[in-house]
């Protein structure tokens, strides 16, 4: 190919004089295209011999388009090594030419993959659909133009023009969705790019993907155009044909464990999606495990149920789709795959993407420790162990008896059984112990200062793993024993992930047996189920910090990261969430931040009350007094009550001194516990009359708007309790570099929540009601004014009990 097709007049010449003042020996020249595609700036990166040169294909100023060399014998076919060194170059997007000394010919190896120049994004025009009579506004019921949502999308296409990471802090009503669901659903359209959306919870992502989104595709599609958008669960949310098929073969179902399969599998014949959620009725747990999708038990291209996968089929869907809509746990589940070596240009757990929106982000941070952490406990070995072998009214069943033969070599198969059942009593013993360990706290932390205490786990936990690596050596044996096809048979892969998850759990407990040698895990146990008989203890093995995770894997290798949620400041600073996701260490790309105040009236709807003769939360009055204040404020209220504590006791003695006064006058009375946690919800949302006394996960996530929420109540300030195993350790590793726990830790974490417990009660602009915190610490401890400085401006009643609560009712009626 003649060189002046490929060259502009200008790099032609540099290049000919370069080679002539090299002797006519091998130049390697570095090039840039220009918009028509031809090479328009050369540099020259190395000089070599007549026969070869140094193959430098990168500098300071970054990745050429293209790379360039001559071949001084004028033959210009490439050599091996040179195709080597263009293969390399290709993956990397970058094309490979080789040249006369004359620059008169040219032989491409390997094409340059075009540099995009990406659409940028038009904040007039997009500000326009949110404004009064734009694309956006006129398919909304209620419109009403927000300043601080254009504000926030203005600050969001920037990070989209601009490849930056976004911090929004967008207050109730502002209507953060719109804000980012324009931008991304444009720049993705414009710039045919992938791009993330993750959030915290499901029902948000339901919410996005069948209200928000479509909504914003019919007022982008106007002229024509679509852009895709697939909603993804984690794996475990989605039935697998193949074990479904092979669940219903298994004769060692009784009639109920039958009879939910039975429905599951009635379901799957006409599931288009096969995602759990979209079950007539909830199976249980036990169940839905045993026909659930599980990355280590997938089959691949071995599948006889491949054609009909319904996880296939999600990653098709998704392989092809412009928005993907996932949760935080699959989110992070695909960044560590990528960081541990799968690369960021291929589909792992998602397909391939460099930008992402992150909804809800001020929970990044649990979810991603909750990610990272390795757990087991009693019932988690029994239920693999029941998986492999167990015997129910006389008969022996389980995956172990499928193995070929294995059934009538009765002395082989007693010895696993033995193992077996010799693990069943350890798991016991060690349960037992652990629990003894937690106490009335019911929680236990491992360290040097209480290792005395938990020697007696020592032995127990060391015991556990060998025989459960024993056991897997003796199950191995016949299982290497069968012949070719066989071993690629559904039972076999269900064996092996087993043994895989006991390996597993082998090594959990040889954490906490080695824990001085693991300085960044804390180990602790914790009691779980409802206490007496039916209680068992929790094994876990937790990181202290995953705020280097979290900039490794997440923000630096992103293009852009939008992070938005109603709590991300403390008294208007980023500085804590920054610190606690690592964004801190990144000096060489500070984020764009942005404070987007709610647009609701708070000034006239909301009343803050706090009672300035209450009790000190370490005084024994103090509980009598929370107690009487509950029923006196939901008396006044009559219900429409939301009742937040920090710790299960506190809200029991409450419930318990609270419940038969106002049940007697007619107010119904639901308690955390009672039941399935979105069956409570609901049953609350439907009746404006109630009270929910609750604690924890509802301080967050809780959408009651009108009369169904007309008070809240914080029993005390959410300061984490001092056992808390994580916690302490956090705290102790903080002040080992030289923090102050309470103000680096303690306060903004207890700021954070305090601000989602607070914004439970104003979810429409004409919500009106009364938030009571109980503890006086807000008026009394200097720490307090950070609580009031992070709340939006309110009336406030800040006086004797019994002023608050007339002043509450007046308010109210």
């Amino acid at each position: 190919m003649k060189a002046a097709k490929r060259f502009t007049g200008d790099c032609l010449k540099i290049l000919r004089e370069e080679i002539a003042a090299a002797g006519g020996n091998e130049v390697l020249a570095l090039a840039r295209l220009n918009d028509e595609g031809l090479v328009a700036r050369v540099r020259v990166r190395a000089r070599g011999t007549d026969r070869e040169v140094l193959a430098l294909i990168t500098d300071d100023e970054g990745s050429p388009d293209v790379f360039i060399h001559n071949h001084p014998s004028g033959f210009l076919t490439p050599s091996d090594n040179d195709l080597a060194i263009a293969g390399r170059a290709a993956e990397e997007g970058i094309g490979a030419f080789i040249v006369d000394n004359q620059v008169e010919e040219v032989y491409v190896v390997a094409e340059p993959v075009r540099r995009r120049t990406a659409r940028v994004l038009d904040p007039d025009e997009l500000c326009a659909s949110l404004r009064e009579g734009g694309r956006i506004a006129k398919r909304l019921e209620v419109f009403e133009p927000r300043e601080s949502q254009l504000e926030m999308m203005r600050m969001v296409i920037r990070g989209f023009n601009e490849d930056e990471v976004v911090l929004c802090e967008a207050g109730t009503g502002v209507g953060k969705s719109f804000a980012y669901l324009l931008p991304a659903l444009r720049f993705a359209l414009d710039n045919d790019e992938r791009i993330v959306i993750s959030t915290a919870t499901i029902t948000l992502q339901q919410q996005l993907f069948d209200k928000d989104i479509p909504l914003v595709q019919a007022a982008l599609g106007q002229g024509g155009e679509k852009i895709k958008a697939v909603l993804m669960k984690g794996r475990g949310n989605y039935l697998c044909r193949r074990r479904m098929d092979d669940a219903l073969k298994e004769l060692s179902l009784d009639g109920e464990e039958a009879d939910e399969l039975t429905r599951i599998a009635a379901w799957a014949e006409t599931s288009a999606s096969g995602s759990r959620s979209d079950l007539s009725f909830s199976p249980r747990e036990g169940i839905w495990s045993r026909v659930s999708s599980e990355a280590e038990l997938c089959m691949g291209m071995r599948c006889p149920w491949r054609e009909w996968c319904f996880v296939l089929s999600l990653r098709r869907e998704a392989a092809d789709a412009r928005i993907l809509v996932v949760n935080h746990h699959l989110l992070f589940a695909d960044l560590a795959a990528r960081r541990r070596g799968a690369g960021y240009d291929n589909t792992v757990v998602l397909p391939p993407y460099t930008r992402m929106i992150l909804d809800e982000a001020h929970s990044i941070e649990g979810a991603a420790t909750s990610f990272f952490s390795e757990e087991f406990s009693r019932l988690s070995i029994l239920r693999q162990l029941g998986r492999l072998y167990r015997r129910r009214q006389g008969r022996r069943m389980g995956l172990l008896l499928r193995i070929p033969g294995l059934d009538r070599e009765e002395e082989k198969l007693d010895r696993i059984v033995e193992s077996i059942d010799g693990i069943r009593g350890l798991a016991g013993e060690l349960d037992q112990a652990a629990l003894g360990l937690c106490g009335s706290e019911g929680v236990f932390r491992l360290s040097p200062a209480r290792e005395d205490a938990a020697r007696t786990l020592f032995p127990s936990l060391e015991a556990l793993r060998k025989s459960l690596a024993h056991l897997g050596n003796l199950i191995r044996d016949p299982l290497e024993k069968i012949p070719g096809e066989g071993r690629e048979e559904p039972f076999v892969w269900e064996i092996g992930a087993i043994l895989r998850r006991l390996e597993n759990i082998g090594a959990v407990c040889n954490a906490f047996v080695e824990y001085r040698e693991r300085p960044d895990r804390v180990m602790w146990l914790e009691r779980r189920g409802r206490g007496g008989q039916d209680a068992w203890a929790g094994f876990t093995v937790t990181p202290i910090e995953v705020a280097t995770d979290l900039k490794e894997s997440l923000f630096e290798p992103a293009r852009t990261v939008i992070c938005c949620s109603a709590t991300l400041t403390i008294a208007g600073n980023f500085g804590y969430w920054e610190l606690r996701c690592g964004l801190n260490r990144m000096e060489d790309r500070p984020p764009l931040r942005g404070i987007f105040p709610s647009p609701f009236p708070y000034g006239s709807r909301v009343l803050l009350a706090v009672p300035r003769d209450a009790p000190s939360p370490e005084e024994p009055a103090y509980q009598e007094f929370v107690n009487r204040m509950v029923t006196d404020l939901v008396l006044v209220s009559g219900g429409s009550a939301l009742v937040l504590f920090t710790s299960y006791r506190s809200l029991r003695d409450t419930y318990n001194a609270a419940a038969p006064v106002l049940s007697g006058e007619g107010i119904r009375c639901l308690k955390q516990g009672d039941d399935d946690r979105g069956r409570l919800l609901g049953d609350f949302l439907k009746d404006t009359g109630s009270v929910l006394f609750a604690t924890d996960s509802f301080w967050e996530g809780v959408d009651a708007p009108g009369d169904t929420l007309r008070l809240v109540i914080l029993a005390r300030l959410p300061f984490r309790t001092p056992n808390d195993p994580v916690f302490e350790a956090r705290r102790e590793y903080l002040e080992r570099g030289g923090g102050n726990a309470f103000m680096d830790l303690s306060l903004p974490e207890a700021v954070m929540k305090f601000k989602q417990g607070f914004g439970r009660l104003m979810r429409r602009s004409s919500d009106h009601g009364v938030v009571a915190v109980l503890d006086n610490r807000l008026l009394k401890k200097r720490y307090g004014e950070f609580f009031l400085r992070s709340l939006p401006e309110t009336r406030t009643s800040f006086g004797e009990s019994g002023g608050m609560l007339t002043d509450a009712e007046r308010f109210l009626f």
